[in-house]
């Protein structure tokens, strides 16, 4: 089987975990061949995500690289039994482009979902009025099919709530997302009732940072932090209008969990999110 051109970001995120533990072990790859009786051009392919790996080749190399932990070899046999296909997100593939259904998959590994919003609202969270007017804004101009499919596979991304155990959600919103009117009064007042509504669930924390609050103000872009039971899966996105990056080193993730947790701080209670919202939804 020829190597993938484009594999997913899970299907990455396996390839450089192995690299990483055999680093760590202080083997190189050509050590790594040997033990599986391959050459070294697979194992570069195995750590790059463009070729499959085995759980069994996983447990292998995890013996010989001297990981007992049994947890995170445990969930990258997971990964590695995952397959094209299996997701609804993968009915997308062709159509739209990688970055959006990393962001479904990520979503739906995860185990909590933090979500900081400068002018927007998280995907998950907005209604398909709201959603269809962001996309029709961008530029330059999406066709309309083009709009069509965004719009659907962002509604879609909601079934994670539909599932037995949801992941907990914590979005922070800036309040200048609340006041921007996007798609008219209608439309953005839709969209705070949606947010009402879905922060009465059991898991979903929404808070917002008001105007009012003197110390942050230098964000510009969102961010994602999918979490998951294994830490060292844990997965940062970056997203802004044009383009999205995924991070994963452990200097990124602290240094975006920092970021975080000083948003909450300087956001609202949920029950006083909750009410602001409520107070700029009459507004409208």
């Amino acid at each position: 089987m020829p190597p993938r051109d484009n594999p997913t970001a899970r299907q990455a995120r396996l390839g450089g975990e192995l690299r990483k533990l055999r680093e760590r072990a202080g083997k190189t790859a050509r050590e790594a061949a040997g033990l599986l009786s391959t050459d070294q051009a697979k194992i570069s392919h195995i750590e790059a995500g463009r070729i499959g790996v085995s759980e069994e080749r996983i447990r292998t190399l995890a013996i010989f690289y001297a990981c007992d932990d049994s947890a995170l070899i445990e969930a990258l046999c997971g990964i590695a039994r995952e397959h094209r296909g299996q997701y609804w997100w993968d009915e997308y593939r062709g159509v739209l482009a990688p970055g959006f259904l990393n962001i479904a998959e990520l979503e739906h590994h995860a185990q909590y979902l933090r979500y900081l919003q400068p002018v927007t609202f998280p995907g998950i969270l907005q209604t398909e009025d709201y959603a269809r007017t962001v996309f029709n804004s961008a530029l330059p101009r999406l066709p309309a099919e083009e709009v069509e499919a965004r719009v659907e596979h962002r509604m879609r991304r909601r079934s994670i709530f539909d599932r037995e155990n949801p992941p907990d959600v914590e979005a922070i919103v800036h309040e200048a997302a609340l006041r921007m009117r996007v798609g008219g009064r209608k439309v953005a007042r839709k969209q705070l009732e949606h947010l009402m509504e879905m922060s009465e669930r059991p898991d979903i924390m929404l808070r917002v940072v008001p105007f009012a609050n003197e110390d942050f103000f230098l964000l510009t872009q969102t961010v994602l932090y999918a979490g998951y039971a294994v830490p060292q899966l844990d997965t940062v996105h970056i997203d802004n209008p044009y383009d999205g990056r995924l991070l994963d080193a452990a200097a990124e993730l602290e240094k975006n969990r920092t970021l975080l947790d000083f948003a909450e701080q300087a956001s609202l209670e949920p029950a006083e999110s909750r009410s602001f919202i409520h107070h700029i939804a009459r507004e409208l």
